[in-house]
């Protein structure tokens, strides 16, 4: 297959910080938006997948095109050469972030991430903890300055949310909107009402 004739792809990884129903709720718009999936999970994401959501492994993956086991470092998206739009993590843990940081892939999960900053392609790491001590922040910087893009799971009350399930949507629209993938989850800001209001008057 050419590149020309690649399909959209984006590698999601799950970790086993709080918040998998981030990597689920990714999985599932990526697969409206026709995007191909391939996905690696940490152990300990299986475990917090059961305790939140009570998911089970089976029914995670069939909710993604392709799925890699988290020890297999000869997958195909071990390798730069394996064309993809970049990696999601949601969430991604503590420990997670800083193998990726010191470049140390000791899974493929790490691995994964470690290709795709090489190849200068879109690493958006969903970290989720707080509070924050110094040497989590100076790992963030790290990262940054390597060209991942931190984008921690924070709640838009601006989109009046109603349920948890929107506060879910929204941030992961976001997460996909880093990629060029408008996934129709997000609420758009379309100005204050008052501000909006006025305009439309004055017309």
């Amino acid at each position: 297959m050419s590149d020309h004739d690649t399909p959209a792809r984006i590698i999601v990884g799950i970790s086993g910080a709080s918040g998998a129903v981030y990597g689920v709720r990714a999985l599932e718009l990526l697969a409206a938006a026709g995007v191909e999936t391939h996905l690696v999970v940490t152990r300990s994401a299986h475990l917090t997948l059961s305790q939140e959501l009570g998911m089970s492994p089976a029914a995670l993956a069939e909710k993604a095109n392709v799925v890699h086991n988290v020890q297999d470092i000869g997958a195909t998206i071990s390798s730069g050469s394996f064309h993809t739009l970049g990696m999601l993590i949601a969430p991604c843990s503590i420990r997670t972030m800083s193998e990726i940081a010191t470049g140390v892939t000791s899974t493929l999960i790490s691995r994964a991430a470690d290709v795709v900053l090489k190849e200068r392609r879109k690493l958006v790491l969903m970290v989720r903890e707080t509070p924050l001590h110094l040497g989590h922040l100076r790992t963030m910087t790290s990262l940054a300055e390597m060209g991942a893009i931190i984008m921690p799971p924070v709640p838009a009350f601006y989109a009046l949310p109603e349920t948890i399930a929107d506060m879910v949507d929204h941030t992961v629209g976001r997460s996909l909107d880093l990629f060029g993938i408008d996934s129709r989850a997000v609420r758009r800001w379309a100005g204050m009402p008052t501000v909006r209001r006025a305009t439309t008057e004055s017309r």
